[in-house]
């Protein structure tokens, strides 16, 4: 008997070590920043102009610096994409605006377009959805050319681009609907497209010369209510302009690339949706259903101080080109 016991003792311990291993273990692939030419400022080599632009197609690059990877749970595999989606460009803000935080109705609204019978599923289902409303300072830039496949294969080609900076303020809540489903990154976009959900900055640069692999430089910084919540420099972004152009080309092949068209690179770490590794793992080891995981989120967050309110002022900036601030309301 006692040799039994020790027996199902050992085998405990054996299950409990794996388990705590595969919830806890390091990611398999840490990305490291790309190598850039880091484009020169100042007037010699480029011109700082106010930010004049109606795009038609508004693309949004994710998980693009790895502590943001890191703080989200995410993973990354060398071999694949990283996430693209696409935003609606009624969203745009140029400087400084007020942000209506999207009401009940708003948010089920946004789910039944995106996936018919899924707002009133949710609405079924929950009596309380909060919009977990989020920042992300990042570097964006617009298409100053049309950009053909052929050309982004070239290896010396330069895309004509023109730099500012940019808020991709999302609902986490609606973001995780796209749980387990094939086309998730629609549902990340429609997360960062309601109205006033694309704020920008004023000032633009366009670099005089441009090289394949180069990016603007820049640091980019998130303040709400005056206390820093980002601050990194754009030379960490684990992707170039122009791959992050090849990788849109593949996800939207029918959409070519034009002048005009607007790119938001991703952001770095600080958002306020930080997620324990071992969470997400323990979620995928049990199955969470989509809604599930929509109600772990809401338990977990809707307290949580980080995530904006009504009443906050939310900064996006960069030393080089200004800032944008906008007032969250109800």
């Amino acid at each position: 008997m006692k040799r039994i016991l020790l027996f199902l003792v050992a085998g405990a311990v054996i299950v409990v070590t794996g388990l705590t291993y595969w919830l806890f273990r390091p990611l398999p692939n840490v990305p490291q920043p790309a190598t850039f030419h880091c484009l020169p400022t100042g007037p010699d080599n480029g011109s700082l102009v106010a930010l004049d632009l109606d795009p038609v197609r508004v693309y949004g690059m994710g998980l693009t610096y790895s502590g943001h990877i890191e703080e989200t749970a995410s993973t990354h595999d060398p071999d694949l994409s990283p996430p693209v989606f696409s935003k609606a460009p009624g969203s745009i803000i140029i400087g400084d605006g007020v942000v209506v935080m999207p009401t009940r109705q708003d948010w089920l609204a946004s789910a039944e377009r995106l996936e018919p019978g899924l707002g009133d599923s949710l609405d079924a289902e929950f009596l309380n959805l909060p919009v977990l409303l989020d920042y992300e300072v990042e570097l964006g830039f617009v298409l100053l050319e049309d950009v053909s496949a052929a050309q982004l294969a070239d290896p010396g080609y330069a895309p004509e681009l023109g730099y500012f900076v940019a808020n991709d303020l999302s609902s986490r809540s609606f973001q995780v609907l796209g749980h387990r489903q094939e086309n998730r990154y629609d549902y990340w976009g429609a997360a960062k497209s309601f109205p006033g959900f694309t704020p920008l900055g004023s000032l633009m640069w366009v670099p005089m010369t441009q090289q394949s692999n180069s990016v603007l430089c820049t640091t980019l910084i998130t303040t709400v209510d005056g206390e820093v919540r980002q601050r990194k420099s754009t030379a960490d972004l684990i992707y170039t302009p122009k791959q992050m152009l090849g990788f849109i080309a593949e996800a939207f092949p029918d959409a070519p690339l034009a002048r005009g068209d607007m790119v938001l690179t991703g952001t770095p770490s600080g958002v306020a949706l930080a997620v324990p590794r071992w969470r997400v793992r323990f979620a995928k080891l049990a199955g969470f259903s989509r809604m599930k995981a929509l109600a772990s989120v809401i338990d977990t967050y809707e307290k949580d101080s980080r995530f904006l309110q009504p009443g906050d002022r939310v900064t996006v900036s960069s030393p080089f080109l200004g800032e944008s601030t906008v007032l969250i309301t109800e």
